[in-house]
């Protein structure tokens, strides 16, 4: 029995594509600070940093619910997720032998658990996840998505939106879709992504939902400037200019991306108030990760000032095997989207009340409706938090 154990175990070590050789030099974005300060300064304050399992409460208890639910173990799953929270991972398969092997608990010093524990990933998307992408099959089918969409440079090149660029330190060669086409890059993560149990049911269409010509780094990360890409004086030469942006990879938990972000018009139709949601921005709202949520807050307010309050949640949910409530990944059935399109508009249409002289309608984006935050015990605050879109006022 002791020799099948170790036979098992041999033979977890021996699957996953090509681990990538990463040198010490590169594997961490303190050392691209010194000559590239603010966009490291800037990298570290994004949720790109954190998208590690022990950085990401929301990661980190959907792994562990996705582990529980669908009876695998948890480092199978995180192999799974790290195509595009962990792309330089350098194991990206996991065996049927492996499984048995950790469920023994044998697992400890497998390629798996050092591969987990490795330091190169520890930073999630850091710079040498975009930085060393030499090209994208952008017309790959959409469920091949992160590492599995990317072809990697070899090790001490990086690739960039300059074609004159120096360095002491490392090569540099340009790639078009820094500068030309970004959206591609983006799309290599931020696009398509399926339940793991129906591959029917795609909760994420974020690529196919776009729409106008607009950059996504235009607002995710910052419109360009005159400034420096690197503060390093090589051969003693002037620091260039450059029109550069700031990495600050911007998203939903960010307060200052909701103002605005959705125009709201107000108008009253015989005893109906009308509420009419626009939304300018190239995709949907909400859009991105399942279980986002646009709250609509409506206040009848009557002629003595009192309130009579009404909130419309315009959400996902998910259900699994039985009916029961589940995250996006391993739902087998979605509701219908009730997203206000990219470029288009959401009419919502309610009965005024007889005493109201007048409302107030308000809107909030959440990152996580309460189901759930249910469903994963979230406790961190943000999860909670309303963030202010936009508001309006009617009488009638």
């Amino acid at each position: 029995m002791r020799y099948v154990f170790v036979l098992l175990l041999f033979i977890a070590t021996l699957y996953g594509a090509k681990p990538v050789h990463l040198s010490s030099k590169y594997e961490s974005a303190i050392k691209c600070k010194t000559c590239h300060e603010m966009m490291v300064s800037d990298w570290s304050g994004s949720w790109h940093s954190k998208s590690h399992y022990n950085k990401d409460e929301y990661f980190r208890k959907s792994i562990d619910f996705t582990a529980r639910k669908s009876l695998q173990n948890v480092n199978s799953v995180k192999i799974k997720c790290a195509k595009c929270h962990n792309p330089r991972i350098s194991v990206t398969k996991v065996s049927d032998e492996y499984n048995v092997v950790a469920a023994l608990g044998l697992d400890a010093g497998t390629k798996i658990d050092k591969a987990l524990e490795d330091k190169k990933i520890s930073e999630g998307i850091n710079c040498l996840v975009c930085h060393n992408i030499d090209k994208i099959h952008d017309k790959a089918p959409a469920s091949i998505r992160g590492m599995d969409r990317v072809e990697w440079t070899r090790n001490g090149m990086m690739s960039g939106p300059f074609k004159n660029s120096k360095s002491p330190y490392h090569k540099t060669q340009y790639r078009s879709f820094f500068d030309k086409n970004p959206n591609k890059l983006c799309f290599v993560c931020h696009a398509n992504d399926h339940s793991i149990v129906s591959s029917k049911l795609l909760f994420t269409n974020m690529q196919k939902e776009y729409k106008g010509s607009q950059k996504c780094i235009e607002c995710h990360m910052s419109k360009k400037f005159s400034g420096y890409a690197s503060t390093y004086k090589f051969k003693g030469t002037e620091i260039k200019k450059r029109r550069i942006r700031h990495h600050l990879f911007a998203g939903a938990h960010k307060e200052r991306m909701w103002k605005k972000a959705l125009e709201l018009h107000l108008s009253q139709k015989k005893q109906h108030l009308v509420i009419e949601i626009s939304n300018p921005q190239p995709h949907n709202i909400p859009t991105g990760f399942g279980g986002r949520e646009l709250l609509v807050d409506i206040q009848f307010i009557d002629a003595a000032g009192k309130t009579n309050k009404k909130e419309i949640s315009l959400t996902t949910h998910y259900t699994r095997k039985h009916g029961r409530t589940s995250i996006p990944h391993l739902a087998i059935k979605q509701s219908k989207n009730l997203s206000v399109p990219a470029k288009g508009k959401k009419i919502i249409r309610l009965l005024i009340p007889e005493n109201a002289a007048a409302t107030k309608v308000t809107l909030y984006y959440r990152l996580a409706n309460e189901e759930i935050r249910n469903l994963l015990h979230l406790t961190d605050p943000i999860w909670k938090k309303k963030f202010f879109i936009n508001s309006k006022k009617l009488e009638f």
